[in-house]
C-alpha cells in the first residue's frame, strides 16, 4: 500500500521509520516531515491544519492509508475528513479525540463508568477556581482544559504557585485551551504510561514507558513535551497491569462505545501508581512523543497490519512481539526550550550514528543542502537499545556526546528511577 504519515516531530519520524520496514509498503510519504524523515520517505510540503490540502496531497500521490500523528490534528477531526474522502485512516474520530482534547470530558467519563482518577473540580472563571483552590490548599494540580502542547499542567507545591497557574490560564497563556480549568487533587506515587491499540471493540495492549517531563536533571524546571523516555517500565508489575486493564482501559473503551463515540486508535493512558492502586492521570488520543521512539525501536512485529486493523475494525486475532531489550531515548533540545528559543543553528554528527543498537530520530530539524539545522524546540531523539536501562542509557549518551551542537542541551539523567532500582 501507499502510506502517508501526518506530522513533523520525532514521533512521526519514528513511525515512518518503522512503517518503512514493512514489506506491505510500496511508497511512503510524510507531511510535512523533517530532516530525518526525508531520508526514508518523500516529504510533502503540506499545511496539515488544512484538511482539504491533506486530502488533495493523498489523492495526488495515490495514498490509500493515512496515519495521523499529532494531537492537534486528532482533536480537529482530520481522521473524520480523510475517511469521508474515502481514504482509510488511523486516527480516532473528533468526538472520541475529546479524551485528550478536553480534560473535563475525560473526568466526566471517569465519573460515569467508575474509573479511578484524581478528585477534581472544573471552572470557567478565575474567581471560582481561586475560591476552590483556597478550600483545597496545596499541593494541587492545575490543568488547562484543552490542548497545550504538554505545557498546560502545573503541579503546584504551594497555594501561591497554584494561584499563578490559574491566573495564567484565564489571562490567555494557553489561548482557548485555558478558557476553562480543571483543578485536581495531588496524587502521591510514580507515573507510568501504558499504550493500547483498540478498534472500538477489541483491545491489543502494546507496552509501557516512563517519560521525563521536566526540562532539567533531577526533574527540575518547567514542564516540557518530554525530555526523554524508556520502555518497558518494570514498575508496571503484572498485578498493576491487570488492575489497569480491568478498572481503567476496558471500562473506557466500553464506555466510549456505549456513549456512541467509539474509540478506534491508540489509547495512551498516563497512570499514577498510588498506594490505593493505579489511577488515571490523563488520556492521550495518539502515540506519545518521545515514547513512540522507544516503542518503535523495541517492536519486532510489522506495525502496518496492526494500524490498518485498527482503522478497519479488524483488530481481533492480531498480536505484537517485542525485542527482549530496553530502549531509552534522550531528547536534544534548543537552549531556551520550553521557553523562547532560536532556530537555524547547525548540527553535525547526527547522520553517522545509526547502528543495530542506536538510532537518531529527528524532530525539529530541516536540511539546507548538506547542512542539518535546528528548526524547533525538541530537535533530536537519540535512542538506544540495551540489556538493561543502564546499558541503553550509556549507549544513548555516547550518541549524544558524538553530536556537535553548541546551541543544544539535554538532560543527563534519563531513566534515573529505574537505574536506581537496577543497582
Amino acid at each position: 500500500m501507499r502510506v502517508m504519515v501526518i506530522g513533523s516531530g520525532g514521533r512521526e519520524h519514528a513511525l515512518a521509520w518503522k512503517i518503512a520496514q514493512s514489506p506491505l509498503v510500496e511508497a511512503l510519504f510524510v507531511a510535512p516531515g523533517n530532516g530525518g524523515s526525508e531520508k526514508i520517505a518523500t516529504n510533502l510540503a503540506v499545511d496539515i491544519n488544512d484538511h482539504a490540502a491533506v486530502i488533495a496531497a493523498a489523492r495526488d500521490n495515490g495514498v490509500d492509508f493515512v496515519v495521523v500523528g499529532p494531537d492537534a490534528q486528532v482533536v480537529a477531526g482530520l481522521g473524520d475528513d480523510v475517511r469521508a474522502a474515502g481514504i482509510t485512516c488511523f486516527c480516532p474520530s473528533k468526538e472520541a479525540g475529546q479524551l485528550e482534547g478536553s480534560k473535563s470530558f475525560t473526568k466526566a467519563l471517569c465519573d460515569e463508568f467508575d474509573i479511578p482518577t484524581a478528585a477534581y473540580g472544573r471552572f470557567e472563571d478565575e474567581a471560582s477556581a481561586l475560591a476552590y483552590l483556597y478550600t483545597q490548599g496545596a499541593p494541587i494540580v492545575i490543568k488547562a482544559d484543552g490542548l497545550a502542547a504538554g505545557k498546560g499542567v502545573t503541579v503546584a507545591m504551594s497555594v501561591e504557585e497554584a494561584e499563578e497557574a490559574i491566573i495564567d490560564c484565564f489571562s490567555g497563556a494557553f489561548g482557548a485551551s485555558g478558557a476553562s480549568v480543571v483543578i485536581e487533587e495531588f496524587m502521591e506515587g510514580e507515573e507510568v504510561s501504558l499504550f493500547v491499540l483498540t478498534d472500538g471493540k477489541d483491545l491489543l495492549p502494546l507496552t509501557t514507558a516512563q517519560d521525563h517531563k521536566r526540562a532539567f536533571d533531577g526533574d527540575k524546571g518547567p514542564n516540557t513535551g518530554g525530555m526523554g523516555a524508556y520502555s518497558p517500565a518494570p514498575i508496571m508489575s503484572r498485578d498493576i497491569y491487570d488492575q489497569t486493564m480491568a478498572r481503567i482501559i476496558a471500562p473506557t473503551v466500553r464506555g466510549m462505545a456505549q456513549r456512541g463515540t467509539p474509540y478506534a486508535g491508540v489509547l495512551y493512558a498516563g497512570l499514577m501508581l498510588t498506594e490505593n492502586g493505579p489511577k488515571l492521570v490523563e488520556y492521550n488520543a495518539r502515540f506519545g512523543d518521545p515514547e513512540t521512539q522507544v516503542m518503535m525501536l523495541r517492536m519486532e512485529s510489522d506495525i502496518v497490519p496492526l494500524l490498518h486493523a485498527v482503522a478497519t475494525g479488524t483488530l481481533a486475532g492480531h498480536d505484537v512481539t517485542w525485542k527482549n531489550a530496553f530502549a531509552l531515548t534522550v531528547i536534544m533540545a534548543t537552549k531556551g526550550y520550553p521557553g523562547d528559543y532560536g532556530k537555524g543553528s547547525e548540527i553535525s554528527g547526527a547522520d553517522t550514528l545509526d547502528s543495530d543498537t542506536l538510532t537518531v530520530f529527528h524532530a525539529g530539524t530541516k536540511r539546507e543542502g548538506e547542512r542539518l539545522l535546528a528548526n524547533g524546540g525538541r530537535v533530536l531523539n537519540v535512542t538506544a537499545l540495551g540489556a538493561s536501562v543502564k546499558e541503553a542509557q550509556e549507549r544513548a549518551y555516547r550518541g549524544v556526546d558524538a553530536i556537535v551542537w553548541p546551541e543544544g542541551f539535554a538532560r543527563r539523567d534519563i531513566g534515573w528511577r529505574e537505574i536506581a532500582r537496577e543497582s
